[in-house]
């Protein structure tokens, strides 16, 4: 029986919800369980392929499910940006999942039925979020993805883990009912509608001071993608197993946050309105700050995870930047930056992780040598580091080319400056420690010789390290889906060439 791409869309939103009763059923026998959560992550992966092979051929797919009051529905549809980042989470899942299973078992964690019930959950919500068809719909599966990985940040059960939480749901919480709520029904308000359309839904003559009060509500309202002062939750919730970590920073929460912040600076205002709000140069520049000093405060962190989460702060900015500035470049780096960054930093934590399981070490400072011990995850966070600084020949390079491209057509050179700055910070921060554990250290602690993660473990991070490698080599269907997003005829086009810096031919608009 073949499905339609209608049910393929559905049960992508569905099937991991499906899976949390065979993941309870099957608990009490690991392997099993692990099994459960592999081939629901497997065949999820395979709608999404398959939806994304529809949308090439230009199919329109879309699903309403029910509607609540006239014109607030509940529905869902495909287009190119919601399909990069579906893609992204359902490639990942499976990815994390078998990390998890090499990490959660050598570190002997507790409740890992729960665990894998509530990856389950979140990955639902992703996919709601990403195919969701107007406001209303992504609201709901945004506030569940905050409740359904809450239980992941508090998973240790210390007090440490609990105070971690509830830093994490209530900035989650609070923001999204003082701000987001609020934009929500502003929007709604204004407009009339609150359904995605490419260029925006707000009228040509709408009143500019209300509108961007409005974006203002949304870019503080969208708690997940940590933009300052809005951020402290994410290192907080660092108290997470790692797993969880990589979770919350490359397939789920973050990347919700800065989809989200994309989906309404495009469909929802449309970027010939964004460009000339007056909101939009502040929070272009509270974006360029918040990329500058989570980068300065990285670099005091001794914590190796802790150093990551304010990386990860400072590179959700470069999203937001990219957003903001209103250009076809900016929105291309933006959506581009998505995906590179997903893979650079899940294959970070994914060593973070591994070196804890294996040395049992957290701290940077206690990392030197630890490369002859631990050469693969070494050169894997090497690799990686390349991928978050932007430099070949790491996929981060063309992200980061587009976002520099985006604040050059603007002439925006003082958040040019900033970009390029940060970057060099990216340098300072990260690739000391794989210089150090590789050059540094008494060689006499090589002495008992490799003792690398457990094998799942390892595989994961091998998987994720040359997908940084491939996204250089191979950009083409990331770029083809980043150049739709504004013109959805273009996936059709077979004449699309991968980025090419001598010959950008962007327009603003």
């Amino acid at each position: 029986m073949t499905l339609s791409l209608e049910t393929m869309l559905q049960l992508s939103i569905i099937l991991p919800l499906l899976a949390t009763m065979g993941i309870l059923a099957t608990g009490r026998n690991p392997n099993l369980r692990e099994g459960v959560t592999l081939a629901t992550a497997f065949l999820l992966l395979y709608f999404v392929i398959s939806l994304y092979h529809g949308l090439q051929q230009g199919e329109s797919i879309s699903v309403h499910w029910w509607e609540l009051l006239p014109g607030l529905n509940i529905s869902f549809s495909i287009e190119p940006l919601g399909m990069l980042f579906a893609l992204i989470a359902s490639f990942l899942w499976p990815v994390t999942t078998i990390y998890a299973i090499g990490y959660m078992r050598s570190h002997e964690e507790q409740n890992q039925t729960r665990f894998y019930i509530c990856f389950a959950v979140a990955i639902s919500s992703v996919m709601g979020i990403a195919f969701a068809d107007n406001l209303f719909t992504l609201f709901i599966f945004y506030e569940v993805l905050t409740l359904s990985t809450y239980p992941l940040v508090t998973h240790a059960g210390t007090e440490d883990a609990k105070k971690g939480g509830r830093i994490y749901l209530g900035i989650l919480i609070s923001t999204s009912i003082l701000f987001f709520l609020l934009a929500v029904i502003s929007t709604w308000f204004v407009a009339g509608t609150l359904d995605f359309k490419l260029g925006g839904i707000f009228d040509s003559n709408v009143n500019k001071t209300v509108a961007g009060a409005i974006l203002v509500l949304f870019i503080f309202g969208i708690g997940k993608a940590a933009i300052m002062p809005f951020h402290r939750w994410l290192p907080a919730a660092m108290v997470a197993p790692t797993p969880v970590s990589a979770l919350l920073h490359a397939v789920a929460v973050v990347k919700a946050g800065v989809f989200t912040v994309l989906k309404v600076c495009v469909f929802i205002f449309g970027i010939d309105l964004l460009a000339v709000l007056p909101s939009t140069q502040f929070l272009l520049y509270l974006a360029g700050a918040s990329i500058l000093l989570a980068s300065l405060v990285a670099m005091r962190q001794d914590n190796l995870k802790a150093r990551l989460a304010y990386s990860t702060v400072s590179q959700l900015g470069y999203i937001t930047l990219g957003a903001l500035l209103a250009t076809s470049a900016g929105v291309m780096g933006s959506s581009m930056h998505i995906a590179t960054h997903a893979f650079g930093k899940i294959t970070l934590f994914f060593c973070a992780g591994a070196i804890l399981v294996a040395a049992h070490k957290s701290k940077i400072s206690e990392m030197r040598g630890l490369g002859r011990q631990m050469p693969i995850t070494m050169a894997a966070f090497f690799i990686a580091s390349l991928s978050i600084i932007g430099v070949p020949p790491t996929g981060g390079t063309w992200s980061k080319w587009y976002l520099l491209m985006g604040t050059i057509e603007t002439e925006q050179f003082i958040l040019m400056s900033i970009l390029m700055l940060s970057s060099l910070l990216n340098i300072a921060y990260l690739l000391p420690i794989p210089f150090h554990a590789f050059f540094s250290g008494d060689k006499s602690s090589s002495s008992n010789g490799i003792q690398e993660a457990p094998l799942a473990s390892l595989i994961a991070i091998c998987i994720t390290t040359t997908g940084c490698l491939i996204l250089f080599i191979y950009p083409q269907p990331l770029y083809d889906l980043s150049k739709a997003i504004l013109d959805t005829s273009l996936l059709t086009n077979s004449g699309l060439t991968s980025p090419e810096p001598a010959n950008l031919g962007i327009t603003n608009g």
